[in-house]
């Protein structure tokens, strides 16, 4: 059977979500905690390959499995095995077409800024501090040119391998919260460190090095250096998928 699951994880002591020779990383855990739950060799296929530092509320994975454990007790028991940063949320059955990458869905992420003038020990793990006052107005302004299909070129690491950088945004929004600032962007896919340049470039436009509008020409430029910097990986959150 094909088993689906749902995969929360702090991402701080990880190389990211992908197998690496030299590094410990969340598809490495769970592969080896679900091998020796299910005395078989099992190899996950996640939905999102996360980088070293980034966090998950909801990153979806399946594995294929000849185990007569129901699908949904394999969670309950598979995180008696895993290290207590990483937690499956949820195990189910699905159909053996699914497929977390190639399935039609919506993924959302937020990037959070700690926006004061010292740092919060608390938050060290999960927000960027950044203490050069934001406006938070002009901040959403700039966001709002990225709604809609457009080409991200500009929002995309140079070194990424996508067949083509044209991606859906169906929401981007900034919103203040006391000291956060979160940055929440809904699309159909993501370039690699894309939402990361796009927090990177909105801090510009926040601190009033940029103007909202300047948004429209980082776009049409389709140019890694016309955008703004790749904001550090510990502010980025996945928050999950929503599948079709």
């Amino acid at each position: 059977m094909r088993v689906k699951m749902i995969v929360a994880y702090d991402g701080t002591n990880y190389s990211g979500w992908q197998v690496q020779p030299n590094g410990i990383t969340i598809e490495q855990k769970l592969n080896e905690a679900l091998t020796a739950l299910l005395k078989e060799e099992i190899k996950v296929t996640g939905a999102s390959r996360t980088d070293a530092g980034v966090h998950s509320l909801g990153n979806v994975c399946i594995f294929d499995t000849t185990t007569r454990m129901p699908a949904e007790k394999i969670s309950y028991a598979v995180n008696q095995r895993l290290p207590e940063d990483i937690v499956v949320q949820d195990s189910c059955e699905v159909d053996e077409s699914f497929h977390p990458r190639f399935s039609k869905s919506r993924k959302t992420y937020e990037y959070r800024i700690l926006n004061r003038r010292f740092r919060m020990p608390t938050r060290r793990l999960d927000t960027y501090f950044y203490h050069h006052a934001l406006d938070v107005e002009k901040m959403q302004d700039a966001a709002q040119y990225l709604v809609g299909e457009h080409d991200f070129k500009s929002f995309c690491a140079a070194n990424a391998q996508s067949q083509t950088s044209i991606r859906t945004i169906y929401t981007c929004t900034v919103t203040r919260e006391h000291d956060i600032i979160t940055i929440r962007v809904q699309g159909n896919g993501f370039l690699y460190n894309m939402v990361r340049i796009i927090a990177g470039t909105l801090i510009k436009v926040g601190c009033g090095e940029w103007k909202p509008e300047d948004m429209k020409a980082i776009l049409a430029a389709c140019d890694r250096s016309a955008a703004g910097p790749t904001a550090p990986a510990h502010g980025l959150t996945m928050i999950g998928l929503d599948y079709e």
